[in-house]
């Protein structure tokens, strides 16, 4: 099928093309009508001419038979569009005998690289992980639904001074005990326990930065080490992935660790093409256009005064292999707005230095805070952070309580499995229907809400669907079965559910999935108008019931669809 945008810009643009040719018809969903022409403006400025006067000529010019109901200029002039009962009928009917619900994949795929989650060995995930692990999961399920070759990587911090102090509290400790402490994922509590004795011994200290040397120079044993250390940490990473419902997997683990043996030709590299600058011993990149609270030319250390590598030594190795190894047409870093200014800055080095070549897009996808009910970073009573573990278990908990209470019925493990679906799901939506770069307030009531904008609201919208094939102990209709549009409520429900091939669409291109929560709530919003104006059990059997039936099943399949666009599941009862 093509979705009803392309259907109107082809032919509206047809039509604004004999009055110039490319101007844009600016087409756009409308409260007044289906959809509103709002070009005529622009253009009638452009030209010199009356704006309703060019509007009257273009209704005159463009074709829209058989699409539309009515056509009327508006305002100043504008032009509302009204489509035709029989036309969304028979768009809605292709939609839903179509596996695909109308998502086609894009006409020009490319390798995109997404780097989200990266956490650091030997610390735990805290709530700060949230929102680059699931922005990002959602991303590469909706990339990958367009077509795309879809790589994850997971950039996790393993590397640097800090091991050496790790290392050697490993060995205090015996790696048997250490471990297994591990295993268990106090990872906080290990580190913690290091840097007190590097802290207060120094003789811990004097051993931890031999270690570093150690570990820098490749020495066998010290390696080995590492790999407990490192080890263990992914398998606690593995963990939380698995709660989160999300794709990442050891294989995409592309820790700090890869790249440390190419930062050495990172500096070389800039060296012969003359970028690198000497500032205060370290050796820098000043790319044009940045500056400090001075005025001042901004510099990009590549190289530190004591000879060891900045993080940007390491982004700018990651964006040479992206590209080179991977093939990337286009990078996405799921990372905080704070680290706005050091990715923009290491993209233009990248630049100067051709590693990001013209027709590669490396874009920062940045996010706000996770806030408190305070509006301040979120942490615990004691002021410590929230760990990511902790948080995902007090949300199925919660649900757990909520399904055991609606639903008493139900074996064990059903609720268990109904309690992780909510909770999780409550968690994610919460997060994902912000506007990602805005900060929001965590609330766990709010989330878990059954009403209102949140993860529940909309699976439970999906199991009300579900319960009234159940209920009425009815198959859905074939897929393509006719549909019949003469309720409003109807009418209302099947064009909401036509935009989703646009909502998916600019979710996508803006990188930002709060666009199709909004659809997704929109729509059940849309479905419970029209359970409630349209009876469907009790619709008289023939045409209407059928319709009714089929619009129903599609609503659910959408729901279902856009939910796991989003790494959320949709159960078929709750």
């Amino acid at each position: 099928m093509t979705d009803i945008r392309t259907i109107l810009e082809e032919r509206l643009q047809a039509a604004f093309d004999t009055v110039e040719a490319g101007a844009d018809p600016v087409l756009r969903p409308s409260d007044h009508a289906d959809f509103q022409v709002n070009g005529t403006l622009p253009l009638a400025k452009r030209l010199g001419r009356n704006p309703r006067e060019l509007a009257e000529g273009l209704l005159a010019a463009v074709d829209l038979g058989g699409i539309c109901e009515t056509v009327e200029v508006s305002g100043p002039g504008f032009l509302n569009l009204t489509l035709s009962a029989g036309f969304l009928a028979d768009q809605l009917q292709a939609m839903a005998a179509d596996e695909a619900l109308g998502l086609a994949p894009t006409a020009d795929p490319v390798t995109v690289v997404v780097d989200y989650s990266a956490p650091n060995v030997a610390k735990e995930m805290h709530v700060g992980h949230l929102r680059s692990t699931i922005i990002g999961d959602a991303l590469v399920r909706l990339l990958q639904a367009a077509g795309h070759e879809v790589v994850r990587e997971n950039h996790v911090g393993d590397w640097g001074t800090p091991f050496g102090m790790l290392i050697e509290h490993l060995l205090d400790l015996g790696e048997e005990e250490a471990t297994s402490e591990l295993s268990v994922g106090d990872l906080d509590g290990f580190y913690r326990q290091a840097r007190a004795s590097f802290d207060a011994d120094e003789a811990f200290a004097a051993r931890a930065r031999a270690r570093v040397v150690l570990l820098q120079s490749g020495d066998p044993e010290t390696l080995r080490l590492w790999g407990i250390l490192v080890g263990q940490s992914i398998a606690y990473f593995d963990e939380v992935y698995a709660k989160l419902g999300v794709l990442l997997t050891d294989a995409d683990v592309v820790g700090e660790s890869f790249y440390n043996p190419m930062l050495e030709g990172v500096v070389a590299d800039l060296e012969a093409l003359g970028l690198l600058v000497e500032n205060d011993g370290a050796r820098c990149v000043f790319p044009p256009g940045f500056a400090n609270r001075q005025g001042d030319p901004l510099p990009l250390i590549i190289r530190k005064s004591d000879g060891g590598y900045g993080y940007a030594a390491t982004d700018l190795a990651a964006i040479r292999d992206r590209v080179d190894r991977l093939g990337a047409g286009r990078i996405l870093y799921v990372v905080g707005a704070p680290q706005a200014q050091h990715l923009q800055m290491c993209f233009a080095v990248a630049r100067l230095a051709g590693w990001l070549p013209e027709g590669v897009e490396a874009v920062h996808v940045a996010f706000g805070s996770v806030l408190g009910p305070d509006r301040k970073v979120f942490r615990t009573r004691a002021g410590s952070t929230v760990k990511l573990v902790d948080l995902l278990d007090e949300a199925v908990a919660r649900a757990a309580g909520e399904v055991a209470e609606r639903n008493p019925d139900l074996d064990e493990g059903t609720r268990r499995d109904m309690a992780r679906a909510l909770g999780v799901g409550a968690v994610k939506y919460a997060d994902l229907s912000n506007d990602r770069a805005k900060d929001y307030v965590f609330d766990m009531d709010r989330m878990l809400a059954a009403q209102g904008d949140t993860g529940p609201y909309l699976q439970y919208a999906h199991a009300r669907v579900r319960n009234i094939f159940a209920r009425g102990e009815v198959d859905p209709p074939p897929a393509g079965s006719p549909l019949v549009l003469a309720e409003p409520a109807e009418r209302a429900l099947g064009l909401r559910l036509l935009r989703f091939g646009d909502a998916v669409a600019g979710a996508r291109q803006a990188a930002d999935p709060h666009r199709l929560c909004l659809f997704l709530y929109e729509t059940a919003s849309a479905f419970s108008s029209f359970y409630d104006h349209c009876p469907v059990l009790k619709a008289p059997d023939g045409p209407t019931r059928l319709s009714r039936l089929a619009l129903a099943d599609l609503t659910a399949r959408v729901l279902a669809r856009g939910l796991g666009l989003l790494g959320i599941e949709a159960p078929d009862r709750m």
